[in-house]
């Protein structure tokens, strides 16, 4: 066992400082990792239930084989790791914002690191997944104007709690509905929120989607006791 707390790197970047660390949680003998943004808590491998449900639950609404998949987020990669465990993906691509933070996976600071870098399905891009959601290039540098079967998206605690006002927009019916293009007859978009399920939200994905479920994700609370609970958004775009 090494030191019971541990600041692998800090960096200064556009968005504020960005922390990875790893502290000993002696209640439940394991190293937990967090990422931090100032002092906002961006991430922590002790709450993953939620951002792997992301993956399961949005891909289990996608049709076929031979899926081709967007995540929107890295984080400590267990969205990313979660997708890769669908035999179906046949290829995925991971933007991150954060250029420290794909750097963290390659250089295996992160417990995923090593699977999310040597599997051959898996690219991680550097860009802005709003930007990149709203140009007409799209979500995918090698592929200009490609559609995909799943974009899940796992960036900001929720659509009312943004890490940046610039996201805010997207929430809204017209850059849903450029996604929304980017995406195959029958696809999915499915979206992590920290919040309880926002009716007025559903209501604008039910604008651009042809179906809309918000499935709540409980899972042991391991600081306060009880229970704990993410939403996860699932919308599938109009069939053929």
């Amino acid at each position: 066992m090494g030191a019971l707390f541990e600041e692998l790197d800090w960096r200064p970047t556009p968005m504020g400082a960005i922390s990875l660390r790893r502290r000993r949680d002696p209640s439940l003998r394991i190293d937990v990792y967090e990422i931090k943004l100032d002092d906002d808590f961006l991430m922590s491998s002790l709450w993953t239930a939620g951002e792997i449900e992301l993956a399961r639950l949005g891909l289990a609404a996608a049709e076929g084989t031979g899926l081709d998949v967007v995540v929107g987020g890295l984080g400590l990669g267990y969205t990313a790791d979660a997708a890769l465990e669908e035999p179906r993906v046949r290829s995925l691509v991971v933007v991150e914002t954060l250029a420290e933070v794909i750097d963290w996976h390659r250089a295996r600071l992160v417990p995923l690191g090593e699977r999310l870098t040597t599997d051959d399905r898996c690219r991680l891009v550097q860009g802005d997944f709003f930007a990149m959601a709203s140009s007409g290039t799209g979500l995918d540098p090698r592929t200009p104007g490609g559609r995909f079967h799943a974009v899940l998206l796992d960036i900001d605690h929720s659509p009312s709690h943004v890490l940046d006002t610039g996201h805010a927009s997207f929430y809204g019916p017209g850059p849903l509905n450029r996604l929304a293009a980017q995406i195959h007859p029958g696809g999915v978009f499915a979206l992590w929120s920290n919040d309880p399920p926002d009716d007025a939200f559903t209501a604008v994905l039910g604008e651009v989607f042809a179906e809309v479920t918000a499935h709540v994700v409980e899972f042991p609370n391991h600081i306060q006791g009880g229970t704990a609970s993410n939403t996860v958004y699932v919308a599938r775009t109009h069939p053929r």
